[in-house]
């Protein structure tokens, strides 16, 4: 993350986290002092029920306060991640103000204007967005989508990749604290021969792999993998193959894995394909170290481990691993940042 001392003088930007009690906020907030990004006034901001919470900033706590006009005033950046029903309620407040709006709930893909960026992708394919005065929301793309794309950009220097299929194992944290709430207490009511709660995936998930939530979930599996689709063919920008994409909702509570599979027009050494995916954000480990969503954990890298297929000549293995909350923090940060480059720094007050 490129930690500098906290406490920086020339530290000036005004910051709001919206969905401070979320998952993403909370992880959000743990990370930011942490990382370059010229934060130093951190607002958390929240809905009626969590008003007057305490929160951890970095080392310090603070107040959850409302979503108000006036709590958005003299903010330079406004970090959404709270539900997408109240982010598409409350964003304008903080547009009004002057705030750079980061999205991380996915809740304004359709606004005009709105864009889907992931800073190691620009970075990767040496890109650099113009500065816009007044730009629209920055869609934080989905984690795996950044995982996939990071993957097959390098997979592509390597050699022309003919077909890339991906199966990604969705973890309960990607439906935030309900969704983790509720596969705990299926886990443990099953064990205890009890009726399970299904208000959230309206179907069992603990100790089971699943392709389709019931009928009652909103959002499907569906829309998470059309999701995850569409922001990989905004972040490469036809610089890699769109992979054939199946995701899976997997009994785990954090961190996504993905099994992908690359073919490539030629045969190539095993090395030199290692070598070519080896890199900033990935981290490549040995057979004894294999990656999972356990290893991944607050990990700032993506974690993959290649083997040949022992069917094709030109095809491989990728078994890779990150954390979905870190990774999404992560980028929210370096989109954030990227936008200050077009933004007058403020002298806080």
């Amino acid at each position: 993350m490129n930690p500098e001392p906290k406490g920086r003088s020339d530290a000036s930007y005004r910051v709001a986290i919206v969905g401070a009690g979320s998952l993403k906020g909370k992880e959000l907030a743990d990370i930011l002092p942490e990382t370059s990004f010229p934060a130093k006034d951190v607002k958390l901001l929240d809905n009626d029920e969590l008003l007057g919470h305490l929160e951890p900033v970095g080392d310090e706590v603070t107040f959850v306060q409302k979503v108000t006009r006036e709590n958005f005033e003299k903010v330079d950046f406004a970090f959404f991640a709270s539900q997408p029903a109240f982010t598409r309620k409350t964003w304008k407040l903080a547009q009004n103000a002057g705030a750079g709006i980061v999205d991380l709930s996915y809740g304004l893909e359709d606004v005009p204007g709105a864009k889907v960026r992931a800073g190691w992708l620009e970075r990767e394919l040496q890109q650099s967005p113009a500065p816009e005065l007044e730009p629209g929301p920055v869609i934080v793309a989905h984690p795996a989508a950044v995982v996939l794309a990071l993957l097959l950009v390098r997979a592509q220097k390597a050699g022309n990749v003919r077909s890339a299929v991906a199966t990604v194992f969705e973890p309960a944290s990607e439906h935030g604290r309900g969704g983790m709430d509720e596969l705990h207490e299926q886990s443990v009511n099953l064990l205890s021969f009890q009726e399970m709660p299904k208000n959230v995936y309206d179907t069992q998930v603990a100790f089971n792999l699943i392709a389709r939530y019931g009928e009652e979930s909103k959002p499907t599996l569906e829309s998470a993998e059309r999701r995850i689709l569409a922001h990989i063919k905004a972040i490469t920008a036809g610089n890699a193959p769109v992979p054939s994409v199946m995701l899976v909702q997997a009994p785990i509570f954090h961190g996504h894995v993905f099994s992908l599979h690359v073919e490539l027009d030629k045969p190539l050494a095993i090395g030199d394909f290692s070598q070519a995916l080896a890199g900033e954000h990935v981290g490549l480990t040995r057979l004894e170290d294999t990656p999972s969503n356990v290893s991944a954990a607050g990990q700032e890298d993506v974690l993959a481990w290649i083997r040949p297929d022992a069917q094709r000549e030109t095809g491989f293995w990728i078994w890779a691993a990150a954390d979905n909350l870190r990774l999404l923090a992560l980028n929210a940060i370096d989109c954030a940042q990227q936008m200050a480059v077009s933004r007058p720094r403020r002298t806080l007050q």
